[in-house]
């Protein structure tokens, strides 16, 4: 079920002598209005700027075009927020002396939310069962006879302040945007009556404006008006299932052919999920990944896989494994690209904690990728060696999105803790909300076990209730570990979360400068170093004295 709207917009003159009110709708394919949303926008250009019309409509066409070019991951606030203050550096760089300013509001509809960003005196209202609310509120001075000179515009301050405002859609309510224009010439009883009595939203926009010239407007008149005729879904996931509605392939044997690929075997079968390495006709490796026929019926299943995929193509790069556009399937699954070398799991198998030189290295690359994920607002919930692959490149690769979540486009169910026990951040277990400081502290305890085969926090399983007290140091299992590295991985594995790194970047920082920044930590005394050297030496020296000892009493 895809969002469903109807919209119009009337703009006029007047007797002025230009239109200096602008106006945007874009509603994009279905694809992107399921990321992105359908943007609905009204801009008042100032007329004593320098080209107030110029500064509306510029305005309005760079929110159109550069929103729906903005990271599909990032949040509509976090988007707009952006492209506004880039809009506002460039109407005070390009007025040739002279202010360019102007008013805007925009709205964006997305599934079953709406967000507000509306700076100036348009006003935003929404009309349902009869009632009529305002949900802007007006920059302008309220001292008397102040009450039209604005005291926030776009263009006006170097410092662009903005509001927002997010909330719940509901099905056959209407917003209603105005320029000044219209709603300083109406009283809301006026405006209410032409909501009321036309019933068309053209003839209701249109009358809008007409009205407020009869009431003696002197400016522009501008009224754009959208109504929620149905509901979206409420999360990407659903609406990437509704979009793509593929059958699941069934088991695949080798040799069958599949949508044009060639199965070489089953790499690995289990209840979440089915994984084949295939061919393509130039005979290059490939690994497709699916669902076991059971779960088709299974809530949430099929969109979860269409996520997965739909995040690994929005972080294309060297720490992430290649997608394969695969535009001629017509089942459900997805390809990503095999690549010789094993994971960090297969790796501690064999060869036991890793020497101090390669950990550090590993550990680097592994913050460069979630660093590299997180600017992009996803959250991957599943860090642990397992997921960590090591290609005999030396690059290493982050696997398995299947618990990933993006802010404002995943559901974040309640009651529910994804990942492993024994990675999963302390908060998360008191039912915090995902964040970045968890998918970090999972970084740190995977660092920890890669060093010394052990947890922080000993190991956890998934019926525990575990208490987090303090962690174990990793350098009680490996004396080679440096202080400063040694207060590196132990501020990343600490309870509170506030104590913990905030960022990728901010740890991985540290580890860069390496021991430069012991110089700021304390020193370690000796028999915490090196407690068996301490005892041992205590030993020896009372052993010596005892001999002293005894041999004076013998002289004696």
């Amino acid at each position: 079920m895809s969002l469903q709207l109807s919209f119009a917009q009337a703009s006029a003159t007047g007797p002025r002598e230009e239109n200096q009110d602008a106006l945007r709708l874009v509603t994009p394919n279905p694809e992107l209005a399921a990321s992105k949303g359908y943007l609905f926008a009204l801009a008042d250009g100032v007329s004593q700027c320098a080209d107030g019309g110029l500064a509306a409509r510029a305005s309005l066409q760079a929110l159109a075009l550069d929103y729906y070019a903005t990271p599909p991951t990032w949040g509509v606030a976090q988007a707009l927020d952006r492209l506004l203050l880039a809009q506002n550096r460039w109407l005070r760089a390009n007025g040739g002396g002279q202010p360019l300013l102007t008013t805007l509001s925009a709205l964006v509809l997305r599934g079953r939310r709406f967000t507000l960003a509306h700076v100036g005196d348009c006003r935003i209202y929404r009309w349902a069962a009869g009632q009529l609310q305002r949900i802007s509120e007006d920059h302008v001075w309220d001292q008397p006879g102040m009450q039209h000179v604005l005291k926030r515009a776009l263009g006006l301050d170097q410092h662009l302040q903005v509001d927002y405002l997010e909330g719940d859609l509901h099905a056959g309510e209407c917003f209603v945007l105005l320029s000044d224009g219209v709603w300083a010439s109406l009283s809301e009883s006026q405006i209410r009556a032409v909501l009321r009595e036309q019933i068309d939203l053209q003839d209701a926009a249109h009358t809008l404006v007409s009205s407020a010239h009869h009431s003696g407007s002197q400016d522009n008149a501008s009224a754009l008006l959208v109504r929620i005729d149905q509901l979206g879904t409420s999360n990407l996931g659903d609406s990437l299932a509704q979009l793509q509605q593929w059958p699941l392939p069934g088991p695949l044997r080798s040799g069958q052919s599949i949508d044009g690929w060639t199965v070489e075997q089953a790499l690995s079968q289990s209840r979440q999920s089915l994984l084949y390495r295939v061919h393509d006709s130039q005979q290059h490796a490939w690994l497709l990944k699916t669902l076991p026929e059971q779960r088709k019926d299974e809530p949430g299943a099929l969109q979860s896989l269409l996520l997965e995929e739909w995040f690994l193509r929005r972080v294309a790069g060297r720490y992430f494994p290649e997608v394969h556009p695969a535009s001629q399937r017509q089942h459900l699954y997805y390809l990503m690209r095999e690549y010789p070398g094993q994971t960090l799991e297969q790796l501690f198998a064999r060869t036991g904690p890793l020497p101090l030189a390669d950990w550090q290295a590993l550990a680097q690359q592994l913050l460069q990728a979630v660093g590299m994920l997180h600017r992009r607002n996803i959250l991957h919930r599943d860090i642990k060696p397992q997921n960590l692959h090591l290609g005999d490149d030396g690059q290493l690769r982050l696997l398995d999105f299947g618990l990933a979540f993006c802010p404002g486009l995943s559901e974040d169910r309640a009651h529910e803790l994804p990942g492993t026990p024994s990675f999963i951040a302390p908060e998360a277990f008191g039912g915090e909300p995902p964040s970045a400081r968890q998918d970090l502290y999972s970084v740190g305890v995977t660092l920890f076990y890669l060093l010394t085969g052990h947890y922080p926090y000993g190991e956890i399983e998934a019926f525990q209730r575990p208490r987090f007290v303090q962690p174990t140091s990793a350098a009680r299992y490996r004396p080679d570990l440096p202080e400063w590295l040694e207060h590196n991985l132990n501020q990343a594995l600490l309870a509170d979360p506030q104590q913990r790194f905030e960022t990728a970047e901010q740890w991985l920082l540290l580890l860069e400068q390496g021991e430069r920044q012991h110089l700021s930590i304390r020193p370690r005394p000796l028999l915490e170093r090196e407690p068996l050297k301490v005892w041992r030496g205590l030993a020896l020296l009372s052993l010596l004295l005892n001999l002293i000892l005894l041999i004076s009493l013998l002289k004696g």
